[in-house]
């Protein structure tokens, strides 16, 4: 005798779970609300609502188009945990260029060879950091590894501290010079 499987009651609601959940597009309506909330080590802490972080997003995307950016390429991001890392990340999705990660504690040898497996275009990275009460200079690491590293076209530097950076002129560009060229409001990706 074949085997019959028993008939089931199947119960199917009328919604499913994904159209409960908030989308992104929901989100961006509720513009006034906190969306990244962020507390440096000396405590102080920086806020970005949705409108400001979607904005900032279209405004870095914007400037790494104008560096020739394009979909496909990389960018290499060499960031401590800081609200511009998260805005790069909105920024590289927009363009669909590949974000490569590249953790603040390795040596510049290992970065020379990360940037160079990446083939970055693009590197992104901060002036200094500050870590357990300690500042280290991010910018003079990336510096000595981008010697081996021809492809790199710029250096968008994100400033965090007061302190001196070493600059290549025409190479390296600060971050909110390049985001602060657009004045004008952005198109939005979910208006």
């Amino acid at each position: 005798m074949p085997f019959v499987p028993a008939p089931r009651k199947i119960a199917v609601p009328r919604t499913s779970r994904t159209e409960e959940l908030p989308t992104l597009a929901a989100a961006t309506r509720q513009t006034s609300r906190v969306a990244l909330r962020w507390i440096s080590e000396p405590d102080c802490t920086e806020e970005l609502t949705h409108a400001e972080l979607l904005d900032q997003a279209a405004r870095a995307s914007a400037a790494l188009t104008r560096l020739g950016v394009r979909a496909g390429d990389r960018v290499a991001v060499h960031l401590p945990l800081v609200p511009e890392s998260v805005i790069a990340t909105l920024a590289c999705g927009r363009l669909d260029v590949v974000r490569g990660s590249l953790p603040v504690g390795l040596r510049p040898h290992e970065l020379r060879d990360r940037i160079r497996e990446m083939d970055a275009k693009v590197v992104i990275t901060a002036d200094w950091e500050q870590r357990c009460g300690e500042q280290h200079p991010l910018k003079q690491l990336v510096d000595r590894a981008l010697t081996g590293c021809p492809g790199v076209r710029n250096v968008l530097v994100v400033h965090r501290l007061s302190r001196p950076v070493s600059w290549k002129p025409g190479r390296d560009l600060w971050w909110h010079d390049e985001l602060g060229r657009y004045t004008e409001p952005l198109p939005r990706p979910y208006a």
